[in-house]
């Protein structure tokens, strides 16, 4: 039991110790780029006044994703293969299998991006829906958005959104492998349509979210909130109608109507379950 949560801590420890690096690289990033780009001029991100809050799940969300991911795969492998052994998942997800797994890595991250994001699409409108909005609602209650608030997600939310669109994906063949590439790059984005930035991307606006793209997302539901859903791929909501980006016009106002949301970490873990 002790070499088991000894494994458990170091296992923590070392996916904590991975996200550093990676985090301080976009801290730089960002406090450079919107220092001339600010869609939203005024404070800097470190001077956010529930920073606390965003870092606590900026460190605790990859930890959690990785534990709930790892269970899901070994149930879906279980109910759906009949593989239980230890051995028997590790030949089963080391390289994918199928016939996706026969296609090169660049292949397969394609597929992948495009399948997640499409299961994402649907997911996130369901929680925007009153009975999961309770969860959802964590996300949007940042009112200064910035690309700390990234990772602000309830459990349950990341668990009935990227955790279940991750493990579709590899269950259906895709190799495990492509998160090598793919995993630091989903950072770096969803940090990006987070940032405090006016970029539109142009023409490019419908090929890849932006940060105005999802700003608009974060803003009042008459003003478009209730729009731009898509994570990655904002053609799905050119596709299903719901696509939002006025010319000429920049989101400025951010936050749900609760003025009584908690703003601290735990408060907002325990939130949906208190209502």
């Amino acid at each position: 039991m002790n070499q088991e949560l000894l494994a458990f801590v170091v296992s923590v420890g070392e996916t904590v110790m991975k996200n550093i690096p990676i985090s301080l690289g976009l801290a730089a990033a960002f406090t450079v780029l919107t220092y001339f780009w600010a869609c939203n001029p005024g404070k800097h991100w470190w001077e956010k006044p529930d920073l606390v809050t965003d870092l606590c799940y900026w460190f605790f969300i990859p930890v959690i994703t990785r534990y709930l991911r790892i269970g899901m795969l070994v149930a879906g492998a279980a109910v759906l293969f009949g593989i239980t052994t230890a051995s028997g998942l590790i030949a089963f997800y080391q390289n994918g299998h199928g016939p996706l797994a026969t296609l090169p890595l660049a292949a397969q991250m394609i597929i992948f991006m495009i399948g997640e994001d499409f299961i994402l699409y649907w997911t996130h409108r369901l929680f925007h829906r009153k009975r999961l909005w309770k969860y959802h609602a964590v996300h949007h209650s940042s009112e200064e958005l910035e690309w700390i608030s990234a990772a602000r997600f309830h459990p349950v939310n990341l668990f009935l959104g990227a955790v279940i669109a991750d493990v579709v994906m590899l269950i259906i063949g895709i190799s495990p492998n492509i998160f090598v590439v793919l995993g630091p790059i989903t950072i770096a984005h969803s940090a990006f349509v987070h940032a405090n930035l006016d970029w539109t991307l142009g023409p490019f606006k419908y090929v890849i979210a932006t940060p105005v793209f999802h700003r608009w997302h974060h803003t009042a539901a008459e003003r478009g909130g209730e729009k731009n859903f898509a994570a990655t791929f904002p053609v799905l909501d050119l596709i299903f109608g719901t696509f939002y980006m006025p010319a000429g016009e920049l989101p400025d106002r951010y936050g749900i109507d609760d003025r009584e949301f908690p703003t601290t970490f735990g408060a907002q873990l325990m939130h949906p379950f208190t209502k």
